[in-house]
């Protein structure tokens, strides 16, 4: 078993908990407080629930967006054969995490985390266990600094660029503003693993939300406003996924991916208003 937590900060000079402002609602732990978690604080509760306020399923498309992630990762492991996965933007650990439904399918499996939440690296200890034959890693990063999470060490350790990878975007890519161009963030990440690997990801969408909420969302994502959702459109869904291959059913609802095997009825494309998809690298 391996299982490797990384921070960049010199042994004995700052604890994870030193970096954590509870004052200030942060993605990871208000997607925590809408999946019924504890590891969250009442700015996080605030925010979640003024979000709610606007979006009223916003719980249903987080507890459907982490159905997305797993079955996208037992359909990885199962169907598509693939041992490796970086998951970036892994938020806090929950059940059924990455590593845990990868193993349950493959246990050689090797996994690396990467988030820029301490609270994230203080869980991720405890949490992020591998089986004994696989491997997990956690890097403390940030998706904008694809060469840093490239290069790390642990990364490196962990998994095999020279073999296909599954990189695992889901619901992170909405966190990036233009200003920030995540579209050559992906690209830069994929460019670093061979053929035959995936890209998995999920991102918030306008798509369904009334005309005027619709702009105003349009509008905060152009002003490049961090901490502001920038939600997109599908075709600007989809533009993650140039030159890829998209598996079947393509592109759709997260809560309609593979889905078949969910309870029924599932909700409806408005109710979670957030597109998902799984795509190969040829």
């Amino acid at each position: 078993m391996e299982a490797t937590v990384t921070t960049d900060a010199p042994r004995g000079t700052i604890h994870p908990s030193d970096r954590i402002d509870t004052s200030v609602a942060h993605p990871a732990r208000r997607y925590n407080y809408w999946l019924g978690g504890k590891d969250n604080f009442q700015a996080d509760r605030e925010s979640g629930d003024a979000m709610a306020m606007a979006f009223p399923t916003i719980r249903t498309a987080a507890l459907e967006n982490r159905r997305f992630l797993q079955r996208a990762v037992a359909q990885l492991a199962r169907e598509a054969g693939i041992r490796q996965f970086l998951d970036i933007g892994t938020g806090i650990p929950t059940a059924n995490n990455t590593h845990e439904v990868a193993q349950t399918v493959a246990p050689q499996s090797r996994v690396v985390y990467v988030d820029n939440d301490p609270i994230v690296l203080a869980h991720a200890r405890a949490l992020l266990t591998s089986s004994d034959e696989g491997a997990t890693a956690y890097i403390d990063a940030d998706l904008r600094d694809p060469e840093k999470i490239l290069h790390h060490p642990d990364l490196r350790r962990t998994i095999d660029l020279s073999q296909p990878v599954a990189l695992m975007l889901v619901a992170i890519l909405h966190f990036v503003p233009d200003s920030d161009d995540p579209y050559a963030v992906v690209r830069r990440l994929l460019a670093e693993l061979p053929p035959g690997s995936y890209l998995a990801a999920s991102h918030a969408t306008y798509d369904y939300l009334p005309a005027e909420v619709a702009e105003g969302a349009r509008a905060a994502s152009r002003g490049g406003e961090h901490g502001v959702i920038s939600l997109r459109g599908r075709d600007d869904f989809v533009r993650f996924f140039d030159g890829l291959e998209l598996v079947e059913p393509g592109i759709t609802s997260v809560a309609e991916w593979r889905a078949g095997a969910e309870p029924q009825p599932r909700p409806t494309a408005a109710e979670v208003s957030m597109y998902g998809g799984v795509a190969r690298k040829r």
